[in-house]
């Protein structure tokens, strides 16, 4: 029987082509798999086949787990301080094994022995196969489509598939059967059967990679795609950079008549493209990504990552674009929220937010609309910057004398305590793990006492739209801020599993 098996794994090994070893690894699993079946639960056993003469072991095995972790199988695992009691030095992580008798090859039955054998060996194939393909380094996927599978498409390339979500294609594109298709490989996940590459080609990084085939300057380093936005199928904008001053960055990518970027749009079903100079100036850089709308002016707000665009009513509508697909591609490639207004709009947020700070200094700092209106004038905007600008940049105010200057910051110094004391009152009964969550604010603080929210866990367990609602932040903050409330969550768990 030894003499069988070794004359069965050369045939194999020769007949598939792969190693005897692999060979060797798919009988015991499948020796291993029929003696599962002979003992009750979920054991663990091993088969060890020697290589020259074709005799083999069989042992059970159990997994030393810590004392104080508890025998999540007690049927394969096996406590410290009793794996002790059989092996001195044992140490977690490692297994105790038992010989127990070996299961005769023709008690599984040669039929059911050949299907695993030869479905490991498939297996080993198509993963040498992968990496074989893997190994070129390509970005993109060249093939044909094989057949649908569950709305997704099977495209084969020589001996490798790969798989081609429905929401990775591009809407409306109708691909069938036979079609030659390109995609950018986004991931391999082995779990899945036969094709366990997936593709997009709605993804922004295949658009890039599709410019870099077509430009190549690009892969000669001397233009750089800094980002890419798209509403696949229908319009996209890419930001592009040239590390050489003789290179033009915008005619290089479109090329000759438009040959580069016809190319490309082309591929994707008719997609336009709009090209962007990157720039280092947030301002200059959403300025271009509007294009072809003309900006008037724009305020830029750090704090909240967001620009306020002035355009007139002529552009306002390019700017904004169908459905708001411009100004949307433009905050996508560049990053940065962007609002458009006309001049009016402008005008009355402008009037709108200096009323606000003018009845607060008013209020806050006890003085007329008059020195109210100087502050505004010269650039104050919170009581902070009354409180703490340097003291020359004040008295540089005409219209203020030092005294004047000198009670102002007084008032302003005392209005902010008084301000953070009513704060920390206002914040009692909510714990300090809440009040230390990296994004919390004092004004959030008191947001969310005022809804119930009282600890880190409480803010945790909250839904996007629950947290806009308290606090009026975007939907993208909101979550940001939530998923750092559940940082701690899967910090213990990964220190449990450890």
């Amino acid at each position: 029987m030894n003499r069988e098996m070794l004359m069965l794994v050369d045939a194999i090994s020769r007949e598939k082509n792969v190693e005897r070893d692999v060979v060797f690894a798919a009988v015991e699993s499948a020796l291993a798999q029929a003696t599962k079946k002979l003992y009750p639960g979920e054991v663990d056993i091993r088969v060890a086949i020697d290589r020259d003469s074709g005799a083999y072991e069989t042992f059970r095995r159990w997994l030393v787990v810590p004392d104080d972790a508890g025998l999540q199988n007690p049927d394969a695992e096996e406590l410290l301080m009793d794996a002790r009691e059989r092996i001195a030095d044992v140490e977690e992580g490692e297994y105790i094994e038992e010989g127990v008798e070996s299961v005769p090859i023709g008690r599984i039955g040669a039929m059911a022995a050949k299907q695993v054998i030869l479905q490991k060996i498939r297996d080993a194939e198509r993963e040498m196969l992968l990496n074989d393909f893997m190994s070129r380094g390509d970005k993109i996927f060249v093939g044909t489509v094989k057949r649908m599978d569950k709305g997704d498409l099977i495209v084969e390339s020589g001996r490798v598939e790969g798989r081609l979500k429905r929401g990775e294609m591009i809407p409306k594109e109708n691909l069938r059967t036979g079609d030659r298709v390109r995609a950018m490989i986004m991931s391999v996940d082995l779990t899945l059967r036969g094709a366990p590459i997936l593709l997009s080609r709605s993804a922004p990084e295949f658009m890039i990679e599709l410019f870099s085939q077509e430009v190549p300057e690009i892969e000669q380093g001397l233009l750089e795609i800094k980002s890419c936005a798209r509403d696949p199928g229908s319009r996209a904008k890419i930001a592009v950079l040239s590390h050489d001053k003789r290179v033009d960055p915008i005619g290089t990518c479109v090329g000759v008549r438009g040959t580069r970027v016809n190319a490309v749009t082309n591929e994707l079903a008719g997609e336009r493209v709009d090209i962007v100079l990157w720039s280092e100036d947030p301002a200059q850089f959403v300025i271009g990504a509007l294009a072809p709308a003309n900006v008037s002016s724009i305020v830029v707000d750090e704090e909240k990552h967001a620009m306020d665009v002035v355009v007139d009513e002529e552009n306002l509508a390019i700017a904004i674009g169908r459905g708001g697909q411009n100004v949307r591609l433009a905050s996508d490639l560049t990053g940065w929220k962007i609002n458009i207004m006309d001049a009016a709009e402008s005008a009355q947020k402008a009037a709108d937010e200096t009323s606000v700070i003018r009845e607060l200094f008013m209020e806050k700092l006890d003085v007329d609309q008059e020195v109210a209106d100087i502050l505004i004038s010269e650039g104050f905007t919170s009581l902070e910057e009354v409180a703490y600008v340097p003291l020359q940049e004040m008295l540089e105010i005409e219209s203020f004398d030092e005294d004047t200057v000198n009670e102002l910051r007084t008032r302003a110094k005392g209005a902010l305590l008084t301000m953070e004391i009513a704060r920390e009152e206002s914040a009692e009964g909510v714990s300090q793990e809440l009040r230390d969550v990296e994004g919390i604010t004092p004004e959030i603080v008191e947001q969310l006492k005022a809804a119930g929210v009282s600890t880190r866990d409480d803010l945790a367990d909250l839904a996007t739209d629950e947290l806009t609602e308290i606090t009026g932040q975007t939907a993208e903050d909101a979550t940001a801020l939530i998923m750092t409330a559940r940082a701690h969550w899967f910090t213990s768990d990964a220190a449990q599993e450890s």
